[in-house]
C-alpha cells in the first residue's frame, strides 16, 4: 500500500471508531504500531486534529470531514447486496433510508463500475417482513432511541396472552425474526419478546434512565454468560 493510502485509511479507520488503539490500527493496516505511530504524528503535523496519544489510543476530534468516498467495484457490490437485503428486512423507514444512501453511492460511480453493479446477478426475493411487522419495528426502533416505556400486549409461544410495561433496549434480528430485547417491569428482569407476537404497543408518557443491572450493556453480559432469560 502506497503510504498516501494508507494515511488516508488510518485518518478512515479512526473516523468510524469513538477510540482505536495502536495496535489494533496497526493489524488492520498491516504495518508495526512505531509505523502508526510515526504516521498519526505526520497527519496531526499537517493539521489533522487526531486526539489521542500512544498507549492510550486515538480518535478523530469533531468537525473535520474528508472529500466523498470513491469506491472499488467490489466495495459496491457489497453495499447493492447489502442494500437489497436489508431493504427487505428492516422497518419502512430505515429502508427508504438505505436506499436513498445507496442512491447516492451509486450517482458517484464511475459508469463502468456502476453498470457492474446494477447487473450483478445476486436478487434478493420479494419477501421480507410480514405485514404489519414494520411499521411495529419502526415505532419499537423509535422508542428505543427516545427511552420511551412501553406497554405491550403480548402472545407468547404457548398463545398465552400478558400486559407488559418495559423498557425497550435493542432491537435483535435473527435472520427471519426480530425481537426486542426489554427489561421488563412485570417480571424485574430482562425479557425478549417476538416482535410479530406483540399483538398491541402503546408508548407511555414516561422515560427511563439507565440504572445499573438494567442497561443493554448488562443484558449483553448476561447473554455471553448463557443466562438470559427469554421467550
Amino acid at each position: 500500500m502506497r503510504r498516501a493510502d494508507r494515511l488516508f485509511a488510518l485518518v478512515q479507520l479512526i473516523r468510524g471508531r469513538r477510540l482505536s488503539t495502536a495496535a489494533w490500527l496497526a493489524g488492520r493496516l498491516e504495518v508495526s504500531p512505531r509505523t502508526v505511530y510515526r504516521d498519526v504524528a505526520d497527519l496531526q503535523a499537517q493539521g489533522v486534529p487526531i486526539e489521542g496519544e500512544a498507549g492510550v489510543g486515538y480518535r478523530l476530534g469533531t468537525g473535520f470531514d474528508l472529500p466523498p468516498l470513491m469506491f472499488t467495484a467490489d466495495e459496491a457490490r457489497a453495499l447493492a447486496v447489502a442494500t437489497r437485503i436489508a431493504q427487505r428486512w428492516l422497518d419502512p423507514a430505515l429502508a427508504r433510508a438505505a436506499g436513498d444512501a445507496m442512491s447516492r453511492v451509486m450517482s458517484v460511480l464511475p459508469a463502468a463500475v456502476r453498470n457492474e453493479v446494477d447487473r450483478m446477478p445476486m436478487l434478493v426475493p420479494p419477501v421480507g417482513l410480514p405485514p404489519g411487522v414494520g411499521g411495529l419495528l419502526q415505532r419499537l426502533r423509535e422508542a428505543t432511541q427516545r427511552r420511551t416505556v412501553l406497554e405491550i400486549e403480548y402472545r407468547d409461544a404457548s398463545e398465552q396472552r400478558s400486559t407488559r410495561t418495559v423498557r425497550p433496549l435493542g432491537c435483535f434480528f435473527w435472520g427471519k425474526v426480530w425481537t426486542l430485547a426489554a427489561w421488563c417491569e412485570r417480571r424485574q428482569d430482562f425479557r425478549s419478546f417476538r416482535v410479530d407476537r406483540i399483538e398491541t404497543l402503546t408508548a407511555l408518557d414516561l422515560r427511563f434512565a439507565d440504572e445499573p443491572g438494567k442497561t443493554l450493556a448488562d443484558l449483553l453480559r448476561r447473554e455471553t454468560d448463557g443466562a438470559v432469560s427469554a421467550r
